[in-house]
């Protein structure tokens, strides 16, 4: 009996992976497209950085000392400005990180010769000879044509310290740091807007309670008034790490809306604090981890933004993730406290996809900085002597940089899954804009390491005739820019999409980074 019909269940079978086959092919991803001119417009200080005092970072990278053969402006090596002007940075935060709360700016000015030496006892455990200061920063950063981010020293300094760094930089009159500042070279002030208060209030910065920050916030906020009354100067709080809630919700109670500019939130992607993993030799294990820490930046900033709104439901108060990024183990060979890694394409996909979440909630997340710039972290930028290259990174901050200061135009869809063994993630993550040109960018992530997606977008609302795309992939999920070939990953045109009758259909493939252009 079982003979007889052997054939018959064989043929079965084929027909029906067969139509199984067909079903998963055709199970494309249907993206709806909201026009809404009442849309936010997508800050461009959502796509700042940081340079602390870290590593490698200011010292052998941004700074070499206008002694240097490398091609430098005041010591500040040029082609780092340029390569950073093309990325078309908003902000720039500096001097720290934990840095920042055993830094003393007075110590960083007037004659090198005279400025005191200083141990980072965070990072390393080196000597600094002050060499690089606030005239150093606040001129690279006119160089740079960006905003300064200035971190504030709350944990060992004082209101008095902190007042007089804000008069020397931003009084255009007679006082005391304004005169000082006119004798150590400077006349015209450089007028900074953006002043942490403080960083990571709830470690490094101090180990204080939500309630004991708060009142040293209210303090420390009365006395830095902005010296030109223009109401110029925004001051941001120390905020949470990663999901204490209590934290942002005790901020928001007990300070008042009108001397909060923003409140700061970080988070890093790390596998675990303890075995951080590699940032090259990496498992698919070890990248499905990273990604959902990555992916949790959506929930994050969805449930802090929720708490602001409680005691912010105008939305005045900026949430600034002024720390995000991968965090992995020091490349070999290397000092531990200088956390010098390689950046993968594991971090171009982490870059777009936390930039999308960004974008996707700009009407509260209106600054963040990546950590960061150079050499540490997930740098954009990673020097040895005179060589610089570009990481992945860098070239999706580059590819994304046309989101700047665009209106977000809302999406929604039902993602696909990326699947690992028992869990899943979603494997697109997507944020569209259009500029003041009238140009609609739409920027896409396929998170899957194994499985390419497909996509259709109606945009008939959007008007679009004409599209071209770019694309940043690789063989591999563990390539990169190396030394030796700094130009493995680099953008590339991207062809395989189709607009017809007012539908883009596009195939994107595994661990890849689109970013789509229509007209």
């Amino acid at each position: 009996m079982f003979k007889f019909y052997k054939p018959i269940l064989r043929f079965l079978i084929i027909i029906l992976l067969s139509t199984l086959s067909v079903h998963s092919q055709n199970n494309n991803t249907s993206i709806s497209i909201t026009v809404d001119e009442n849309a936010p417009i997508i800050s461009k200080h959502i796509y700042g950085h940081f340079a602390e005092h870290l590593g490698r970072c200011i010292y052998d990278g941004f700074f070499v000392g206008d002694t240097s053969k490398i091609a430098n402006t005041n010591g500040v090596r040029n082609d780092i400005v340029e390569a950073l002007k093309a990325l078309k940075i908003p902000n720039l935060r500096w001097p720290g990180g934990c840095f920042a709360d055993t830094y003393h700016w007075k110590d960083g000015i007037g004659p090198q010769e005279n400025r005191p030496t200083i141990v980072n006892q965070w990072w390393g455990g080196v000597t600094e000879d002050n060499s690089f200061g606030t005239h150093d920063f606040l001129n690279m950063c006119e160089l740079l044509e960006t905003e300064p981010y200035l971190s504030g020293n709350v944990g060992s300094g004082t209101v008095q310290e902190l007042a007089d760094w804000v008069q020397y930089t931003n009084f255009d009159g007679v006082s005391p740091m304004s005169d000082l500042r006119i004798k150590n070279g400077r006349k015209e002030p450089w007028k900074v807007k953006y002043w942490g208060i403080g960083n990571e209030a709830w470690g490094c910065g101090g180990n204080m309670t939500a309630e004991y920050y708060a009142n040293e916030y209210r303090k420390y906020a009365t006395f830095i008034s902005d010296w030109t009354n223009s109401g110029g100067l925004m001051r941001i709080a120390s905020g949470a790490s990663s999901e204490d809630y209590n934290w942002t919700e005790t901020l928001m109670k007990n300070i008042p809306n009108r001397m909060l500019g923003g409140v700061a939130l970080h988070h890093y992607s790390v596998i675990n604090w303890n075995k951080k993993g590699s940032a090259v030799t990496f498992t698919e294990d070890q990248y499905f981890a990273t990604m959902s820490e990555a992916l949790k930046m959506e929930e994050l900033v969805t449930k802090h933004a929720a708490i602001m709104d409680k005691y912010d439901p105008k939305r005045k108060v900026d949430l600034v993730v002024d720390e995000w990024g991968g965090w992995y183990e020091v490349e070999e060979g290397t000092n531990p406290g200088f956390l010098y890694q390689q950046n993968t394409m594991r971090d171009a996909v982490l870059a777009g996809a936390t930039l999308n979440i960004f974008n996707n909630h700009a009407d509260r997340v209106r600054m963040a900085n990546l950590a960061q710039c150079v050499n540490v972290l997930q740098a954009v930028i990673l020097t040895d002597k005179a060589k610089m290259i570009l990481t992945p990174t860098y070239h999706i901050m580059h590819m994304y940089n046309v989101h700047q200061d665009a209106k977000l135009i809302p999406i929604t869809f039902e993602s696909p899954l990326y699947q690992f063994k028992e869990k899943s993630l979603p494997a697109l993550s997507v944020s569209a804009s259009k500029d003041s040109n009238g140009l609609v960018h739409i920027s896409m992530v396929n998170v899957d390491s194994t499985k390419e997606n497909k996509i259709e977008i109606n945009i008939s609302d959007l008007g679009i005739k004409n599209a071209s795309a770019t694309i940043l992939s690789s063989k591999k999920l563990q390539d990169y820019n190396s030394f030796d070939n700094p130009n493995k990953i680099t953008p590339k045109k991207f062809e395989d999409f189709k607009l017809k009758k007012g539908v883009l259909t596009i195939t994107i493939p595994p661990f890849s980074v689109i970013m789509l252009e229509g007209k």
